[in-house]
């Protein structure tokens, strides 16, 4: 269970982390698109900006699930799995303090994640 401490702890953790996301997904100087006379500049680029799409999409992911953890701790449900209603571990918490699973939900989401994605790339292969 967690006490008091503890949630002042993962508060300012999760506040400090908010802080920075904001920073980071308001960058977004990498994903500008430069013209250049070189086609190899031009797949490099391309390429760079990929890559800065997917940084600043993770980043605003990461944002919206810190904000939703500061939510939880303003209404008294930081800690709980929001599928078994379990305590999540403070192992899990400080390694992931935006957890909002268990480690066992979080598993057994992912796989039917995984197993989603797969069906759903095979259905576009079959096409």
């Amino acid at each position: 269970m967690l006490v008091n401490d503890d949630l002042i702890n993962f508060r300012l953790i999760l506040e400090a982390g908010v802080a920075d996301l904001e920073h980071g997904v308001t960058q977004r100087d990498g994903i500008a698109v430069e013209p250049t006379p070189d086609a190899v500049d031009e797949v490099q680029r391309a390429s760079e900006r990929a890559l800065a799409i997917s940084n600043i999409d993770r980043k605003s992911k990461q944002l919206q699930n810190a904000r939703a953890a500061l939510r939880r701790i303003h209404d008294g449900t930081f800690g709980m799995c929001e599928e078994c209603d379990e305590q999540i571990s403070r192992k899990r918490l400080s390694a992931i303090p935006w957890a909002s699973l268990c480690v066992v939900c979080q598993e057994a989401r992912d796989r039917r994640d995984n197993a989603l994605a797969s069906k759903a790339a095979d259905q576009r292969y079959a096409a």
